[in-house]
């Protein structure tokens, strides 16, 4: 009868902890620093800007004016009501424009700037310009800037995906540009909800913001719709809203 508790080895110690608590942890972490990192975000855009002086993200002043910028147009189905929005608000922007869209869309592209608008160069796809070779890259660049010019001489480049490197900046100076990006990105090609991005928008503006939001496929009626809500309470707040670079000669 004890010979068999003998013949028994020792026993197997499990632990008692599933494995299923660290990931929830891990998730609530997660869920805790997503907020964090979209709300602190303009935060993060001012210490890269510190350290990128020969690009624009804000300009300092006292004056309550800031820049709105509107990527990836245009497209007829979306820039029309962008354009309405700002008109009944009395607001301009700029509009980095990619150069295939414009060269299909002339009209819009003369409608933007017949309503006072400015018009920047956004390549000539929607593609990481950070990504294409010296080559590339220029020949796009001109190839955007060649379509532009028809209707106005751009001034500003805002590199695709926002991502740029020294060579990109020099060789964006030899043509006679600027790169600009901006701190007030309220991540809307991600962020689905009009009211979201315009809390955002409204929270984090300051004198001398630049405000990126976006135009084309589904993102364009978000963003007018954005605007419809932001552009009322900025006026309100007594922030004039107008081009790059009338805020950069302001």
């Amino acid at each position: 009868m004890g010979g068999e508790n003998d013949q028994r080895g020792p026993r197997e110690v499990r632990s008692s902890r599933s494995p299923i608590v660290p990931l929830a942890v891990f998730l609530l972490l997660l869920l805790g620093l997503v907020p964090c990192l979209y709300w602190l975000s303009p935060l993060l855009f001012r210490v890269w800007a510190s350290r990128s002086p020969e690009v624009v993200f804000r300009v300092e002043t006292d004056e309550r004016v800031v820049a709105l910028t509107i990527d990836d147009g245009p497209d007829p189905a979306t820039t029309p009501g962008i354009l309405g929005v700002l008109e009944r608000h009395g607001a301009r922007a700029t509009f980095f424009l990619i150069g295939s869209r414009a060269e299909r869309h002339p009209e819009l592209v003369r409608a933007i700037v017949a309503r006072g608008h400015e018009i920047g160069n956004h390549m000539w796809r929607d593609v990481p310009s950070l990504a294409l070779d010296s080559a590339t890259f220029e020949r796009r660049l001109l190839g955007t800037h060649r379509v532009l010019s028809r209707f106005a001489e751009p001034r500003w480049l805002r590199p695709g995906s926002g991502r740029f490197g020294a060579r990109m900046v020099r060789r964006a100076e030899a043509h006679g540009y600027r790169i600009a990006l901006g701190t007030v990105y309220p991540f809307d090609t991600t962020v689905r909800w009009p009211g979201l991005v315009a809390r955002f928008v409204v929270g984090w503006t300051r004198p001398g913001s630049v405000i990126i939001l976006h135009d084309g496929a589904g993102r364009g009626a978000r963003t007018a719709e954005a605007l419809r809500h932001a552009l009322p309470e900025l006026r309100r707040r007594g922030y004039r809203v107008t081009t790059l670079s009338a805020l950069v000669g302001w």
